[in-house]
């Protein structure tokens, strides 16, 4: 059974940075793709960043592009989002996402970021 634990959200004041990490345990991280979802209140949930285990190709949702950065330790286990010039609009929980090809997909527990203006 693959765990996800998303950490790193907090409170942060316009244009400034986090990093979320997500570690994963219980299953063999390297083959998986792995990705981070957003939910802010009253919306639905998107993608907000994707990496893939094949070639570490990024993707990224156009409102984030130029910002945030989402990269993997396959030594550590670990998916990383590194979020810059944070905007109230990026308020969010953030949730880690492991997808397998043929495979249940698996999320984690979600990590709240909030942007104050």
């Amino acid at each position: 059974q693959v765990q996800l634990v998303e950490s790193g959200g907090g409170l942060v004041q316009a244009g400034g940075s986090l990093r979320l990490s997500c570690a994963c345990s219980g299953g063999t991280f390297s083959v998986y793709h792995m990705g981070w979802f957003r939910r802010a209140p009253g919306k639905e949930r998107e993608l907000v960043a994707a990496i893939t285990w094949t070639d570490g190709k990024p993707y990224y949702v156009d409102s984030v592009k130029g910002r945030f950065t989402i990269s993997r330790d396959n030594d550590k286990n670990t998916v990383y989002l590194t979020m810059d010039a944070l905007k109230p609009e990026d308020t969010a929980v953030y949730y880690c996402n492991a997808i397998r090809v043929g495979y249940s997909p698996y999320w984690g527990q979600g990590t709240q970021v909030t942007v104050s203006s």
